[in-house]
């Protein structure tokens, strides 16, 4: 059984480091390691050992140390979590941080809790995914020409990274869009936190935003462009926490059809 916080390169399904994979552990670091990564690959390994911010290391670790009795004799993977997806792909989702118990136990984005299980059925509705559960990094889900992002890959207290864990992890995501910008089509973004952060990593790899600043709220759309001249549509939806689906916020036809514009 693997340990948890899980070791990279021990054979956890779908871990993308090794023992060789550098590891940041400043927000200078972050910048650094990110900016100099040459595709998704290297990226995804890079985030998933990055140590920068110590209130967000502890509590993972803490919580993949002591886990919730439900899973209780499941190993825990207790580090960042990285993106997830096709590496050429056209679309992107944007969420925000790891669930405690979901992606910081399995690995992987939006797998293991209720999140999840709206997210990728409406996206296998879509034809996104082959499978419309997500339960474990080794169940056989894969993606096509989608890509899943998020501002903050560890898990925070209370499901609330501060601004400045945000602003530290925010290189990632600036490599992230930088890498995808030549092919990108489209970006959905599930919650205001998202999308205030997908908006202000736009600006920093020099993508145009309409001015003034495009509101957040279900079904918003905007136009960004890159410096090559691409158009890209930007989506909003309400978040698929279980606060938003069990009170009806979000419903499942309000979810189809905004992943119905990303085409």
């Amino acid at each position: 059984m693997s340990t948890s916080p899980v070791t990279p390169g021990t054979g956890w399904p779908g871990d993308p480091a090794t023992s060789a994979t550098p590891v940041a552990t400043t927000p200078d670091e972050v910048v650094r390691l990110a900016t100099t990564a040459p595709d998704q690959a290297a990226l995804d390994a890079r985030v998933s050992v990055c140590r920068a911010c110590l209130r967000l290391v502890e509590w993972r670790e803490q919580v993949a140390a002591t886990k919730r009795a439900a899973f209780a004799d499941q190993p825990y993977w207790g580090r960042p979590v990285p993106s997830f997806g096709d590496p050429e792909a056209e679309v992107l989702v944007v969420g925000l941080a790891p669930a405690a118990h979901g992606a910081n136990r399995t690995g992987r984005m939006f797998t293991g809790d209720r999140s999840g299980d709206w997210l990728y059925a409406a996206l296998h509705r879509a034809g996104y995914a082959n499978q419309p559960t997500s339960v474990s990094a080794d169940d056989g889900l894969r993606l096509t020409n989608l890509r899943i992002v998020a501002p903050v890959h560890c898990a925070p207290p209370a499901n609330q990274p501060t601004p400045t864990e945000q602003a530290t992890c925010s290189a990632w995501l600036d490599r992230e869009l930088a890498l995808s910008s030549d092919r990108l089509r489209s970006v959905l973004v599930l919650g205001g936190i998202g999308w205030a952060n997908l908006l202000r990593a736009a600006r920093r790899i020099g993508w145009s935003v309409p001015r003034p600043q495009p509101r957040f709220g279900h079904g918003a759309e905007a136009t960004l462009t890159t410096p090559a001249g691409r158009v890209i549509r930007l989506v909003g939806s309400y978040h698929v926490s279980q606060q938003n689906t069990f009170t009806g916020k979000l419903t499942e036809p309000m979810l189809d059809e905004v992943i119905a514009r990303l085409r």
